[in-house]
């Protein structure tokens, strides 16, 4: 726990869904960028400069190796957040040659109402389809030119996208793209988005313990589909009165597509030093971060009064309980140092219209969870 060291043990940190805490190893790397070459990257050639672009040309490298993806298929740009990366793409998507566009059930508010808004701009039907209790999303409704746009872990109960393969295949099969929202997938649940073949992948780096930011990996070949009206500097090499050339024309800056103006230098390359101490810390404690979810979904389900959403353990789980009112629950909870989101999570309309459920509490576990902060919160949920 030394890379958690600032965690007092009378606090229990249990939002890791929204964001996770930072490992001091993290924290280091964003005070270096700071202190020893607070610098513009891609602008300037004096020695700050150079040590900033390497760095942040590493992060880019270290994303792909992340996620077993080669660069001559895939390229990656850096953004404020995953809502921001999907709508930075969405709205730039050249929709003609599709037909319809295909979200779930259980997609967070980012996915789900850009794809809303897609619909709208495009004049394309939009069709939900409900989610497997296993996270699978069914394949047999015709997904002909397809704009898929999905989850691949659930914010909810963590359900995962266990078919993602076989829905690649079915969408380009059915001459459509697929557009992923990993946001809650990345710091527990990689592998499964491993040498994916997907379009793209939207993802947040304050949820794979991070500096706030977010990122987007995309294929090469879907760059002609994007029509850049988001722009300004830092992504074009020459403008005249009433014409410009794009710095993204040339393959080896395709990432500028979307990093318009000055980037966050500093939490980039925060980043790449979170996937460093992510593949080692995973390696260590991922069983141990599996058995505390086992222990925590063992007591939440096996009282009859709480109403566990989870069918299986998982890092991320929300319950609510027989007569108590979960916001004063999650305030009660605050009291003794346990910190919980309460509410719908930005899932409204599956939790609220599809289910009709009261306003959920939720536990999201990491890497900082300690066997005493699972035993602290059953013992304040049995007073309750």
């Amino acid at each position: 726990m030394d890379d958690f060291s600032y965690l007092s043990e009378n606090d229990v940190y249990l939002d890791s869904a929204c964001q996770s805490l930072r490992p001091q190893p993290v924290i280091d790397a964003l005070n270096e960028y700071y202190i020893t070459h607070n610098s513009c990257g891609e602008r300037v050639k004096y020695p700050w400069g150079v040590k900033t672009d390497a760095k942040v040309d590493a992060t880019r490298k270290k994303v792909l190796k992340y996620l077993k993806l080669k660069n001559r298929d895939y390229f990656v740009s850096f953004t404020l957040n995953t809502t921001y990366a999907l709508n930075l793409v969405l709205s730039q998507l050249d929709t003609r040659d599709f037909k319809q566009i295909i979200t779930s059930d259980i997609e967070h508010n980012s996915p789900f109402l850009s794809s809303m808004s897609l619909a709208e701009r495009s004049g394309l039907p939009r069709k939900i389809i409900s989610r497997n209790e296993d996270g699978s999303l069914p394949l047999d409704d015709s997904f002909d030119r397809a704009i898929v746009i999905v989850n691949t872990t659930s914010n909810i109960d963590g359900r995962q996208l266990i078919n993602l393969k076989d829905v690649v295949k079915k969408v380009h099969k059915s001459k459509g793209i697929i557009i992923l929202d990993c946001a809650q997938a990345l710091a527990h649940n990689s592998a499964l988005v491993e040498k994916t073949d997907a379009d793209v992948i939207c993802f947040s780096a304050h949820k794979m313990y991070s500096a706030s930011l977010g990122g987007i990996i995309m294929k090469r070949s879907l760059l002609p589909l994007i029509k850049t009206s988001f722009l300004g500097g830092g992504m074009v090499d020459d403008v005249d009165a009433n014409k410009f050339l794009l710095s993204s024309d040339n393959p080896e800056h395709a990432y500028t597509k979307f990093e318009a103006g000055l980037q966050a230098w500093g939490e980039i390359i925060a980043l790449g030093a979170a996937i460093d101490w992510l593949e080692d810390r995973s390696k260590k404690d991922h069983q141990n971060l599996d058995n505390y979810a086992t222990e925590l979904f063992n007591a939440l389900s096996s009282h009859e009064k709480i109403h566990l959403i989870n069918h299986d353990p998982a890092t991320t789980m929300s319950f609510y309980i027989d007569g108590i009112d979960s916001h004063l629950l999650g305030a009660a909870l605050a009291d003794q140092g346990i910190m919980a989101r309460t509410g719908y999570f930005c899932v409204h309309y599956y939790l609220d219209h599809v289910l009709h459920l009261p306003p959920l509490v939720r536990f999201s576990l990491g890497y900082h969870t300690r066997p005493s902060d699972i035993k602290k919160v059953i013992k304040c949920l049995e007073k309750f």
